[in-house]
């Protein structure tokens, strides 16, 4: 168990949220809304203002989890979607001369991987995915017990390949709802409660869908388990059906019964996994481990 205290920061188009952990933990946590029609300045200001009110002597480092694609040993994000001003962000660099604190990025789904893997059911699995279904899809690749990011932080961008008449980010993520339905993913949820036929259908349809960019996961990585984050995860009870009715059309019956698949039990798992970047990164560094893991 790591005592020192690092922060996990989770960066989202909506919210930011970030926390000092220490022993697996949040023991102080901040959360405010993302000015994400801002200009790049004013955006890194407010995240420093209230990252000031959590730095303390005791903190040992400061990992981030952000949208877009990241370059890990630059510490520049690129592209982030849902907040127009950071096309080319050196967030590292900003952080790091302002706090004078080590600093290490990953894109969001990543550090909700590692997190999964450091404190929540991923603990077991040396091969596994954390995927996150919400505003839009994402997935975090754990193998042979370390991180996996690709290219700029870009492997494991499901969501991006081509499926039906669109993506699968467009079927898989709460952009289904919206575009298929006419209605979102959580007033859907709400009647499945009730026992809603028509929204029973309509869960069991959308995991109809995600079984199908699940089998994509296991034709391309074969993890032993997926773990699902994301605002969509919460109607897994509801669309576990269709989603099962999908995996069993899988070719590779033996892969399919090993597989888990389930949601998050953990709260703050990406925050928790940004933490985590720090001491993972710095055990990476350290002479005195040979291989390192998670």
């Amino acid at each position: 168990m790591h005592t020192t205290k690092y922060i996990g920061i989770d960066i989202g188009g909506t919210k930011i949220h970030m926390g000092v952990v220490q022993n697996g933990a949040i023991v102080q946590e901040k959360r405010f809304e993302t000015a994400a029609t801002a200009p790049q300045e004013q955006i890194l200001a407010e995240l420093a203002y209230n990252l000031e009110e959590l730095i303390d002597d005791e903190v040992a480092g400061i990992g981030i989890g952000t949208p877009g694609l990241v370059d890990e040993q630059q510490g520049i994000v690129y592209n982030v979607q849902n907040i127009p001003s950071w096309q080319q962000v050196p967030l590292k660099q900003y952080l790091s001369s302002r706090f004078r604190q080590p600093v290490y990025l990953a894109n969001d789904a990543n550090a909700f991987a590692v997190g999964e893997k450091m404190y929540g059911q991923g603990q077991p699995f040396a091969h596994l995915i954390g995927l996150v279904i919400g505003t839009g899809v994402g997935a975090g690749l754990i193998f042979n017990n370390d991180l996996y990011a690709g290219v700029l932080s870009s492997a494991g961008e499901f969501g991006c390949v081509p499926y039906l008449d669109k993506t699968v980010e467009d079927y898989c993520s709460g952009k289904f709802f919206s575009q298929q339905t006419g209605r979102s993913g959580a007033e859907w949820y709400a009647l499945a409660q009730q026992g809603n036929p028509a929204a029973l259908e309509v869960l069991t349809e959308y995991g109809r869908h995600l079984g199908n960019a699940i089998k994509i996961m296991l034709f391309t990585v074969a993890p032993q388990a997926i773990l699902l984050g994301g605002s969509v995860s919460k109607c897994f009870a509801y669309f576990r059906g269709g989603l099962e009715e999908s995996l069993r059309e899988f070719p590779f019956k033996h892969v399919v019964e090993r597989l888990v698949i389930a949601p998050s039990t953990i709260e703050n798992a990406a925050v928790l996994g940004a933490a985590a970047l720090c001491h993972l990164k710095q055990d990476l560094l350290s002479p005195s481990q040979s291989v390192p893991s998670l």
